[in-house]
């Protein structure tokens, strides 16, 4: 891994890893369309956050993420070396796991709380697999500098995450409570 690598805009640059993030909407609908009965996008309601969990967010958001999709228009893969292999797999694995958490959705009836399919191993299965694209892009083309501010983004971004639960146990009570204490809030074995 070079401390800066070399920067020139190609169709083989970190960018290709990181479409399935802008993109995956587009992919939701439809996913929804085919199993579901097109009510995804209202289930995904938005949290409030405190005044902290909001500057958090826009920090997080547009500046981090912003930045990272920049900087990967410039960033080359590190095609045919152990980099770009092992970062590949992440980054599919991620692409994968935020499928099939759409599809968990769909599958959730409206008004009850996301605790099937991956969400019984992750209370933000959507969330961890947008991770795994960032580190998995990072690694794919050996840059210290994106896998830096693709950790800053993780810890920026856990916080919202407080915010949505927060707003899940307002909304589903006790059931959801329930849930937490259950489920790992990013992975693991469901406590029986």
């Amino acid at each position: 891994m070079a401390l800066i690598p070399a920067f020139e805009i190609g169709v083989w640059n970190a960018w290709i890893l990181m479409l399935y993030i802008p993109l995956h909407p587009l992919i939701m609908m439809p996913i929804d369309k085919l199993v579901g009965t097109g009510d995804i996008f209202k289930k995904m309601e938005t949290p409030s956050f405190t005044k902290t969990e909001n500057i958090t967010n826009i920090l997080s958001n547009f500046v981090v993420l912003f930045g990272l999709f920049i900087y990967s228009i410039f960033l080359p893969l590190q095609l045919g070396t152990i980099w770009f292999y092992v970062g590949l797999v992440l980054c599919v694995l991620g692409v994968v796991t935020w499928t099939l958490a759409i599809a968990n959705i769909v599958n959730i009836p409206f008004g009850e709380p996301w605790k099937k399919g991956l969400y019984r191993y992750s209370r933000h299965p959507m969330t961890l697999a947008c991770y795994l694209i960032f580190i998995g892009t990072g690694i794919a083309s050996a840059s210290w500098i994106f896998l830096l501010f693709s950790i800053v983004y993780i810890i920026l971004g856990a916080i919202p995450t407080i915010a949505e639960e927060r707003f899940c146990l307002d909304k589903y009570g006790d059931t959801y409570r329930e849930y937490i204490n259950r489920t790992p809030r990013w992975i693991g074995i469901p406590k029986s």
